[in-house]
């Protein structure tokens, strides 16, 4: 069992040089909470499957709720949370309407997240 002193640091002394070097670099408030949303997208299952499905192609509801053995209630809560965090895009056919990336960064942030968790 680690020790939990490990995870704390026992000097007394601030470096400010450090903090003020890391505090110019740190993005802002609004930024990090839109970014955290952003991967809290990312947290589901469904949604990655989705994800994965329009790496593939371009599908309707009715494709994706039959690949994934869902419904299309279903299938179109999540196309919509995906739609808000702008991961995917949406255009109509008549009366079809067929989903896709929203755009190539997508993909990028998926097999970013997909290699760490493969590396050993």
């Amino acid at each position: 069992m680690a020790n939990s002193n490990e995870d704390s640091c026992s000097c007394t002394v601030i470096h400010n040089d450090t903090v003020e070097k890391v505090k110019r670099k740190m993005p802002v408030e609004e930024t990090l909470y839109d970014l955290a949303e952003l991967f809290k997208v990312f947290g589901d299952t469904t949604r990655i499957k989705i994800l994965c499905a329009l790496f593939e192609s371009e599908m309707c509801v009715c494709d994706i709720a039959a690949l994934l053995g869902m419904n299309q209630s279903a299938i179109s809560h999540q196309l919509r949370v995906l739609k808000q965090a702008r991961l995917v895009k949406y255009r109509r056919d008549g009366k079809i309407v067929y989903y896709s990336l929203d755009d190539e960064h997508i993909k990028q942030i998926f097999d970013q997240g997909f290699n760490h968790i493969l590396h050993k």
